[in-house]
């Protein structure tokens, strides 16, 4: 199939982020999503019923799962390697010992796929920076002394109570900055508190917010309480998902976890993170390691995008690469589809052209062959859905750490033939989260798939399986760590390298907007 300029609009998106108008049943909201001001949270605050969807509390945790958390990463390192002896032990110890200087927190999004010789393997669709995921988690325990508090608290201890110890104690207090996702970045601000002893600022910065209460004094975070009075913060958790370079800068004398150069260097900018990819897949080449993905065309105009999706056989995914959330990700399998992405204005200049990850029969040809989705176990209608694992991360001076999974399944069926006119966005695209029109944000949460005995069996996964993923979602943390160095490697930024390797104008002009010295 030729796929030219022309003609009209139907529009998809595939993978861990995905855009697409919802058509299905009304997503539910979780309650409490909007704080109009700075507010403090102090010790004992955290409830788990607001910090967990009511599904999770009552979940029972699928002993599988539970058995791959208290694996620990030597045992891991033990079964990888007997499965894959062409890795030798002392090389994945290096990987899961890492230790991130700038990308201690993180989250990769994994399609369990396989090739018509039936191979079968995790491959990492996007990772991102400051991931959701806790409210989705069942506990892992019902006997700790701190279980209520589930992974908020692995988060906190595992990585930011070691970028707390490096902060000024005299630069003032501690906060939680949001701009979506208020029941998770609220828990955080509650566990924080709990960890540190002492109150914690939670409060929202969106994009386009008129009159923040947050704002940069000499590089030191100061945030506004009802009173209209500032109070400087020498560490912030930063749950900052939206175009956060535009609002946080690159250097700052209070601590942020997780630091803008991650977001810039791959966790919130697919097109850097797909040349992070390729370095250091370059780095570990003889090791039998590597970072699988599909394949990816980088920095790509509107006017080439026809010619690289006829060379992948016509299907391919769009991707505006600095959106996230379920927004600028669009799945083209006919000329409709491809007319919808060309009439929209998207901003940016330069796109991100993968290979798409479909059926057996209508997969995108790719050099290393077709990838297709393994999906769901078949259901009593005997249809199998495309499905995603979200595995998120911590990484510290004690190497990295798995904190919590869950998956996420599409709307429809994935179908063995596809119609010429298919909107295929309902059989691929997996994401939960639905924009609003008012700018703010709901979740679907009914294609969620939680890690507990009613649910998990759908996956059709394995210890192997999760290991696996555990193993990818590493070696891309690492990889995104090791190119925020390079951007990092004289204690400033260098705009030149970072110019050359991700060229768009519309981009370079957020960045200066938090940065006065670009």
């Amino acid at each position: 199939m030729t796929l030219t300029v022309d003609s009209l609009p139907t529009s998809g998106a595939q993978s861990g982020e995905a855009s697409k108008k919802v058509t299905a049943s009304p997503p539910k909201s979780p309650p409490g999503e909007r704080v109009t001001e700075a507010r403090q949270v102090g010790q004992g605050e955290f409830e788990p019923e607001q910090h967990f969807y009511p599904r999770v509390l009552n979940a029972q945790i699928h002993p599988l799962i539970q058995s791959f958390f208290t694996l620990g990463n030597d045992r891991i390192i033990a079964r990888y390697t007997h499965l894959n002896p062409q890795v030798k032990p002392e090389d994945l110890k290096e990987v899961l010992s890492y230790s991130p200087k700038y990308f201690q927190w993180a989250g990769s999004d994994l399609f369990n796929v396989t090739t018509s010789s039936g191979q079968r393997q995790m491959i990492v669709i996007e990772t991102n920076s400051c991931p959701s995921g806790q409210k989705s988690m069942p506990l892992l325990s019902e006997t700790d002394e701190h279980n209520e508090q589930g992974g908020y608290r692995q988060v906190i201890q595992c990585a930011f109570q070691e970028q707390l110890s490096k902060a000024d104690p005299s630069l003032g207090g501690l906060a939680v900055v949001c701009d979506k996702n208020m029941m998770e970045s609220s828990g955080y601000a509650a566990v924080l508190a709990d960890v540190a002893k002492e109150h914690v600022w939670l409060v929202e910065w969106h994009v386009n917010d008129p009159d923040p209460g947050v704002k940069w004094v000499d590089r030191v975070l100061h945030i506004r309480d009802k009173d209209g009075e500032w109070h400087p913060i020498r560490a912030c958790f930063r749950y900052l998902t939206q175009k956060p370079w535009n609002r946080f800068p690159l250097q700052t004398k209070t601590i942020v976890m997780n630091q803008i150069i991650s977001c810039l260097a791959g966790g919130r900018n697919k097109m850097m993170a797909a040349r992070a990819y390729d370095f250091y897949n370059a780095e570990v080449v003889g090791t039998g390691l590597g970072i699988r993905t599909p394949e990816t065309i980088n920095n790509v105009t509107r006017g080439e995008i026809p010619l690289w999706i006829h060379s992948m056989g016509g299907h391919a995914v769009l991707k505006v690469p600095y959106s996230n959330a379920g927004q600028g990700v669009y799945t083209i399998t006919n000329q409709a589809e491809l007319n919808d992405f060309l009439t929209q204005d998207h901003h940016y200049d330069k796109f991100i052209v993968q290979s798409l990850v479909g059926n057996a029969s209508w997969s995108s040809v790719t050099r290393a062959g077709k990838f297709y989705h393994v999906g769901t176990i078949p259901n009593k209608k005997s249809n199998t859905y495309v499905s995603d694992l979200r595995m998120m991360v911590t990484g510290s001076d004690n190497g990295f750490k798995p904190i919590c999974i869950y998956g996420r399944k599409a709307r429809l069926p994935l179908a063995g033939d596809l119609k010429p006119d298919a909107n295929t966005w309902d059989m691929l695209g997996t994401n939960l989260s639905v924009k609003l029109p008012d700018g703010g944000w709901t979740t679907d949460t009914s294609r969620l798939i939680l890690m507990d005995r009613k649910d998990f069996n759908q996956l059709g996964l394995g210890i192997d399986d999760l290991i696996d993923a555990y193993i990818q979602t590493a070696l891309a943390v690492i990889a995104i760590d090791k190119m925020a160095a390079r951007l990092m490697a004289n204690g400033k930024f260098d705009y030149q390298l970072f110019e050359s390797l991700n060229p768009d104008n519309a981009l370079l002009d957020e960045i200066k907007e938090a940065n006065e010295d670009f």
